[in-house]
């Protein structure tokens, strides 16, 4: 039975999970509707498209959601907290307005930083996840993903952070810029990876020469696509591992995201001499979405 519903509604999907009185999940449910495809009128139905069959009938069910939904492209704009603070979860969210009856929809809001400016919208709930499973924790959380954050923590608090377009640059340069002819095939060579981190790191002036090269090597040397696609992320994790030395070197590193991508981060970090340690980012979305469902339990009471 259907007891609350946690929703991370990012710019390109939309995740839930359907959560059952005794804590557990019932169903792990997943759309291709995110925020960037829909108007603000389409976010309740894309919701009740994912969701109808798990909602009772005769009751509001709780949904709480985090992520670009709150945007102000998105269903409602929820608001940012100032940092240093607490993950958002500390809020109760703001409550979208909804046609069908079942729904009791809560957005939570994001994180802001006005020197230098930075925003994010759903991270903050991994962050409360993880510090909920690891109350003492004091360092440096690194979220991988299109634009990756970093994030300094302490006293359960996230007291400044940065973010990286990393994975946007490496899928513009690798689907639109001249380099795609040269990367037209899956693969991965990872010595080709750890060197270019090192080269990137080492000298970031030479990235914009190098980029070229891949096209120049494949042409004149049939590079291959997998070294010339291990080569392009090394050296541009490279770049933003040079960029964000001052942060990673404040504390202990942590790289929470989807295990592929976590995976290379910590490859790439050990590759420049510093240890990291993995955590899962989906249970941690999901562990910062039942701290904010048991905090509004009890604001309500």
């Amino acid at each position: 039975m259907t007891d609350w519903i946690a929703v991370d509604w990012g710019t390109s999907r939309l995740r839930a999970w359907v959560m059952s009185l005794d804590g557990q999940v019932v169903a792990s449910l997943e759309s291709e509707e995110g925020m960037s495809k829909l108007l603000p009128d389409q976010f309740e139905p894309a919701l009740l498209a994912l969701l109808d069959e798990h909602l009772p009938q005769g009751k509001q069910t709780l949904v709480i959601c985090c992520g670009m939904v709150g945007a102000r492209q998105g269903w409602l704009e929820a608001d940012y907290l100032p940092v240093p603070c607490y993950p958002a979860i500390q809020q109760c969210g703001v409550k979208a307005a909804a046609n069908d009856a079942r729904l009791d929809v809560r957005i939570l809001p994001g994180v802001k930083q006005t020197q230098p400016a930075d925003v994010m919208r759903g991270e903050e709930t991994q962050i409360a996840g993880y510090l909920k499973t690891h109350l003492y924790f004091g360092g440096v959380l690194c979220l991988p993903g299109t634009h990756t954050k970093w994030v300094q923590v302490s006293g359960q608090k996230i007291q400044r952070f940065s973010t990286c377009m990393t994975g946007e640059l490496f899928s513009l340069l690798s689907q639109q810029s001249v380099l795609q002819h040269s990367l037209n095939d899956e693969g991965w060579d990872q010595a080709a990876f750890i060197e270019r981190v090192q080269s990137s790191f080492a000298e970031p002036v030479a990235v914009t020469r190098q980029l070229f090269a891949l096209r120049s090597e494949a042409l004149l040397s049939d590079l291959s696509s997998a070294t010339a696609r291990a080569r392009l992320s090394g050296m541009l994790i490279g770049l933003e591992l040079a960029a964000e030395k001052n942060l990673w070197q404040s504390g202990e590193v942590v790289v929470m995201g989807a295990s592929k991508l976590t995976d290379h981060y910590v490859l790439a970090l050990e590759a420049v001499g510093v240890s990291a340690r993995r955590a899962d980012g989906n249970q941690m979305t999901l562990e910062g979405l039942a701290a904010a469902y048991n905090l509004l339990l009890e604001n309500d009471r």
